[in-house]
């Protein structure tokens, strides 16, 4: 059975990506929504019934009421695509998560097409992203980024196709999908110099390519106009300013973020790692490891990283971060390495530079401008990742197909560990909301409470009001809840409380993408150093207050 299965397999590889993707994301379709996901959902309804206004509403998102044009900090298209899904199919869990599907389908299958001009192993570019676990748990939420890469990927191909086929209605194809990108997310600007200095290299002259990289500069130029007339401000400045002063406002080093963007990369991409002992020479490979653990240790006990996690009180918690945090960061250094020998091969090659380019930008971005390392922002690299290590893999002496299967299973065992992690957190926090309001909401007295992401858009769902810290309206005798993994949220103080309960639900997972105590920060970096962690997940803790006077405002 296997002998006739196996043939088919290879030479129908884009059906055996969609059934690979079929395996690993499928189990979590009816996925709850969670942390940004309410934001892209609340995107979407608004754009049903006012398409031409998406961001005229308010929300309660940071503890008080505010526009959302304020609070957001991506452009609308991928409201307007979950709309699609939404209107069709209904505001469901499973619904919008079709559209996620489809969009992280178009990634994968997008890689394979550049992969084939790139590689001779375009399948295997292709599974190192599939297996990637900043992948798989990036495409089982509901927000821009998995779509905003299968545009990315998409005018890359079309780019490609048009210079090198010199068809001018390809090249401009790029540009459309290069606006697209940019209208999804703002980092899909990126794509505009990436692909002028890949066109200056290759053609070494003006040509229709120029053209095409306008396009995407005056989409994002009129939605800055369009904004700025609606919102009376252009909201791609306003998103950077956002990302410059939280950013100083957390005060990590550049040290530290760096380390802490090489760890995300490293789990994120855990193929790099998982196959390295095949891809490079046993000297070369403890050269980069020695240096990286000498180095990374250095960062995490010389306390410019780890104190800054006040969760991670005693000296064991430190130590199993730190040697987490180093161990994934040789993983770092090796993708970064993977860009950079494939550049030295090849120093005229405008492709390789493409690639180089690719991974680095995108690196230093994740690393040193964002407000914060995360997952999301450096998924735009793992397409280029599988392809680098498909041509470092193809270039070297003839290896054994088991070193090859066994580091892709191991990356994917992770990324799906990683992705089924955050499923089971999603559903502790629906869960959760359920439970409080089924055990006290009685009617006879307002439920509040604290903590927003998917915890908020449950609470909501089920008659809760968000606490609004500059206006509070709470009474005696209120309900207050509070989720503890959570933002913007903690525990009450005794002076206005009259009972206290908690609920708790029950972790069984060994490996988290979000838990402050375990130095798992996939959606930002500020909860820990970590895209995930191992360790024994503590329970998920919401209490419950009866309130005998008003919240106070935090302070600030």
């Amino acid at each position: 059975m296997l002998d006739k299965i196996r043939p088919w397999l290879t030479t129908h590889p884009r059906w055996t990506l969609a059934l690979l993707l079929s395996a690993l994301l499928g189990p979590f379709l009816a996925k709850p929504f969670n942390m940004d996901d309410p934001l892209f959902i609340w995107l979407a309804q608004q754009i049903q019934a006012h398409p031409g206004n998406p961001f005229d509403f308010n929300v309660n998102w940071y503890g008080s009421v505010a526009p959302m044009w304020a609070v957001t900090e991506n452009p609308p298209l991928a409201g307007y695509y979950f709309a699609v899904f939404g209107t069709a199919f209904g505001w469901n869990e499973i619904a919008l998560h079709i559209g996620g599907f489809l969009a992280a389908l178009a990634v994968i299958l997008g890689t394979h097409r550049l992969a084939v001009r790139l590689t001779g192993k375009p399948l295997l570019a292709a599974c190192a992203l599939l297996f990637a676990p900043i992948f798989l748990v990036s495409a089982g939420t509901i927000m821009s980024d998995v779509l905003m890469l299968s545009f990315w990927i998409w005018a890359v191909v079309f780019w490609l196709d048009g210079l090198e086929q010199n068809r001018p209605n390809k090249i401009l194809f790029a540009g459309l999908l290069m606006a697209l990108a940019i209208l999804t997310k703002y980092f899909g600007v990126a794509l505009v110099p990436l692909l002028a200095v890949h066109a200056a290299m290759e053609k070494r002259k003006p040509g229709i390519w120029i053209a095409a990289l306008l396009i995407p500069l005056v989409a994002l130029g009129t939605y800055q106009l369009i904004t700025l007339a609606l919102y009376g401000h252009a909201l791609l400045f306003a998103a950077a300013g956002f990302a410059s002063s939280v950013k100083s406002e957390l005060g990590f080093s550049r040290s530290a973020s760096g380390l802490v963007a090489l760890a995300f990369t490293g789990g994120g991409a855990a193929a790099a790692l998982f196959l390295a002992p095949s891809l490079w020479r046993m000297r070369t490979l403890a050269i980069m490891a020695g240096s990286t653990l000498i180095i990374g240790s250095a960062i995490c006990f010389s306390g410019l990283l780890l104190p800054k996690y006040h969760a991670l009180a005693t000296t064991a918690a430190r130590l199993e971060v730190s040697m987490q945090v180093v161990f994934w960061a040789i993983g770092g250094v090796l993708v970064l390495a993977l860009a950079t020998s494939d550049v030295l091969k090849t120093p005229s090659d405008s492709r390789s530079w493409l690639l180089a380019l690719w991974v680095l930008g995108t690196f230093a971005f994740a690393a040193f401008t964002n407000w914060t390392v995360n997952g999301r922002s450096l998924l735009p690299l793992l397409p280029a990742v599988g392809i680098l290590l498909a041509r470092r893999w193809e270039s070297g002496e003839p290896k054994r197909s088991p070193a090859l299967l066994f580091g892709l299973a191991a990356s994917a065992l992770l990324a799906f560990l990683a992705a089924q992690s955050d499923f089971q957190l999603a559903i502790a926090v629906r869960r959760s909301a359920q439970e409080v309001s089924a055990r006290y909401d009685q009617g006879q007295s307002t439920m509040w409470f604290e903590g927003h992401w998917g915890f908020q858009y449950y609470m909501q769902k089920l008659g809760a009001l968000p606490v609004n810290y500059k206006h509070p309206k709470q009474r005696p005798g209120d309900i207050l809840v509070v989720p503890m993994n959570n933002t913007d949220a903690s525990e009450a103080s005794p002076d206005i409380v009259l009972h206290h309960n908690v609920i708790t639900l029950p972790n069984s997972s060994l490996i988290t993408t979000w838990h402050a105590e375990l130095g798992a920060g996939f959606y930002a970096s500020v909860l820990g150093p970590l895209p995930f962690a191992f360790g024994d997940v503590p329970a998920e803790q919401v209490f419950v207050y009866e309130l005998k006077s008003v919240v106070p405002e935090p302070d600030k």
